[in-house]
């Protein structure tokens, strides 16, 4: 018996769809990351595609099936691969992929070096045509901020806080997300970590109140060292202060284009 393929049949509207696909399904895979570590973790992806105005629909299965066969292992670098796999399985001219997951570091303590793991939230987004291919990432890091008028005021003491900085940049595919973590936390008063002992948290106490940053500071010179980095295309840049004496937060952006 032979079964009809609806979704090809030619359609009369003559009106093109920029994107059609699917939306916030979870798939479980292995992250890669710089050093070659795998990491299972869990992502949301949205896939799609565009759809020339003659055809009716796409292939929503083969969105699926794309997933099970060829999302078991995942690493910036295979992501325009597997971008590139889902247009032409689709059929398509130009394909899209957006995927949320939780990526963990295994960090060292400053003094002890005992370890624990640190998450960050990792966002991909990627548009492949024959003509071009872009990534684009978003990672949201904690760090910790003190704040220098509180220094400068108190007789002891300074209050700090713990701060998310958001990097949303087009990238090539030779960076990793450990290297955008590594140049963020390098500039904060201090950086997070999971676990410490006594020796670390006299530590970091000590070296964010000798670091003392305003948010202003922060995003300043998180973007110097963004603009000295070559595999980042453009950027936004975002600081939130989680304030620890006010009901509120500071907050900050940068944009820089770059090359767009």
């Amino acid at each position: 018996m032979t079964i009809e393929d609806v979704q090809n049949h030619p359609d009369t509207r003559n009106i093109a769809i920029n994107k059609v696909g699917i939306k916030d399904i979870r798939h479980p895979f292995i992250f890669i990351d710089k050093e070659g570590h795998q990491q299972a973790t869990v992502g949301t992806f949205d896939l799609s595609v565009n759809l020339p105005h003659h055809q009716k629909g796409t292939h929503m299965s083969r969105f699926v099936a794309l997933l099970n066969e060829d999302c078991q292992q995942l690493s910036i670098k295979s992501f325009s691969a597997l971008l590139e796999k889902m247009t032409l399985k689709l059929e398509a001219e130009t394909g899209y992929i957006n995927t949320k997951f939780l990526h963990f570091v295994n960090k060292a303590a400053p003094v002890s070096g005992v370890k624990s793991l640190l998450d960050y939230q990792i966002k991909l987004e990627g548009q492949w045509s024959k003509e071009v291919t872009k990534i684009h990432v978003s990672v949201v890091i904690p760090v910790t901020s003190l704040c220098p008028c509180s220094k400068k005021i108190s007789e002891y003491g300074a209050h700090n806080q713990r701060s998310h900085i958001t990097v949303s940049a087009a990238i090539t595919g030779n960076i990793c997300l450990e290297d955008i973590i590594q140049l963020v936390e390098k500039q904060a008063s201090s950086e997070l970590y999971s676990l410490l002992k006594r020796p670390d948290e006299k530590y970091v106490t000590e070296l964010a109140y000798d670091n003392p940053k305003f948010v202003e500071d922060v995003v300043r010179d998180i973007a110097t060292a963004l603009n000295e980095e070559e595999r980042i295309l453009s950027y936004t840049l975002e600081a939130e202060n989680f304030e620890s004496i006010h009901n509120h937060s500071a907050y900050a952006v940068i944009e820089n284009k770059k090359l767009t």
